[in-house]
């Protein structure tokens, strides 16, 4: 499977139903992902190679140098059809599926692999010329969109699909995966042991309350995560207003007491910080807040999502780890971006404008949600 648009966290875990669908028509397939990355040294590409859907991953460079390198120069194509060759030497693909829609750099490596290594290949035909490269071709996307009663731009999930209507396949409401990773199972260890530690410390203080707590017959807090993040520059303008976030959260939790786990990298600590002193002003008490940014790699990570009860967070890659996880999601948009869409009964979205109160009520409606879902 060849793709090269995008490695961020979101863009390419979102190929994943594309993946169970594949694995859903022939079960005893191995897949395998090769991607065209503009620089390696991205986060996702360690949690791709242990995504469970997957035989292996492999990236490959276009450009040198570091991600976030300026002026990197493009690499030789001679150089990425050679060290692409190798990987179909390697896996022996019978079947090749370029999943871009467009450009010519994975049709020449699609087309160079499959003569490489006697595969068939797929790919969509999206310009005149452009099913020379491939055995089975898939209608341009306007097409595609056109003849499934969708409007464009299309939700990066249903993109995928383009490519796979040369074989037949259907979607069928079919959403992303994601499972706990071996870090993952590391990382919830650790926040286990960290929960613990912090609730002694910040145990009830009067002698009813620790009883309530002892005997077990206090209610039961939730344990709640929240990703701001987006903290790169081309991300900032997703974040939420802080103020409105901790008036929201605050009354959530006066009606419903939780300890609320903030995610994010060591760099998104900052925005973290900001938020738990926004939280301090209009609450004061924030011994139920606990920042994690920095403490799990993003493989990690899913054991974070897999130990929490809900997940609130911005248009980010963790939104669509916790969606491809099934933990009961709301996610906060600054902007309509229907391409980030995930309309899955464990998700639920608010788009700006809205305040503290639309929060609440998208809170309580993902709950009553998961309380449904739960009695069936």
């Amino acid at each position: 499977m060849i793709k090269a648009h995008s490695v961020g966290v979101g863009d390419l875990l979102r190929s994943s139903a594309a993946w169970r669908t594949l694995k859903n028509k022939w079960p005893e397939a191995k897949l395998h992902l090769l991607f065209l990355t503009k620089q390696q040294g991205y986060a996702t590409e360690d949690l791709m190679k242990h995504h469970h859907l997957l035989a292996s991953a492999h990236f490959i460079a276009i450009k040198s140098g570091s991600p976030h390198e300026l002026g990197a120069k493009n690499i030789a194509l001679k150089q990425v059809l050679d060290a692409a060759k190798t990987v179909c030497t390697e896996v022996k693909p019978d079947l090749i599926i370029d999943f871009e829609a467009s450009g010519l750099r994975t049709s020449v490596v699609t087309h160079t692999c499959a003569k490489a290594s006697g595969a068939r290949a797929v790919g969509i035909a999206s310009f005149l010329g452009r099913s020379f490269f491939y055995d089975k071709v898939a209608p341009p996307v306007v097409d595609y969109a056109r003849g499934h009663g969708l409007a464009l731009p299309m939700d990066y999930t249903e993109r995928d699909y383009v490519a796979l209507a040369a074989l037949g396949l259907r979607r069928e409401g079919q959403a992303i995966e994601l499972q706990l990773q071996p870090e993952g199972v590391q990382a919830k260890e650790k926040l286990k042991k960290h929960l613990a530690e912090h609730r002694k410390e910040n145990r009830p203080t009067s002698h009813v309350q620790q009883g309530l707590h002892e005997s077990g017959l206090a209610s039961k807090e939730l344990l709640m995560g929240l990703n701001i993040g987006c903290g790169t520059p081309d991300a900032l303008h997703k974040r939420p207003n802080l103020d409105v976030l901790a008036d929201a959260l605050g009354r959530i939790h006066a009606q419903t007491p939780f300890t609320l786990v903030l995610t994010g990298a060591a760099f998104e600590r900052d925005i973290n910080q900001a938020f738990i002193a926004a939280y301090a002003r209009q609450w004061g008490d924030t011994n139920h807040l606990i920042d994690w940014s920095g403490q799990v790699s993003i493989s990690g990570l899913t054991g974070v999502i897999d130990a929490i009860d809900f997940f609130i967070s911005t248009d980010s890659g963790p939104y669509h780890m916790a969606v491809a996880q099934h933990t009961p999601t709301l996610v906060l948009f600054t902007y309509p971006e229907v391409t980030s869409y995930h309309d899955v009964p464990w998700c639920v979205r608010l788009v700006a404008p809205y305040d503290a109160a639309d929060i609440v009520t998208e809170f309580r409606r993902l709950q009553d949600k998961h309380a449904t879902a739960n009695d069936r």
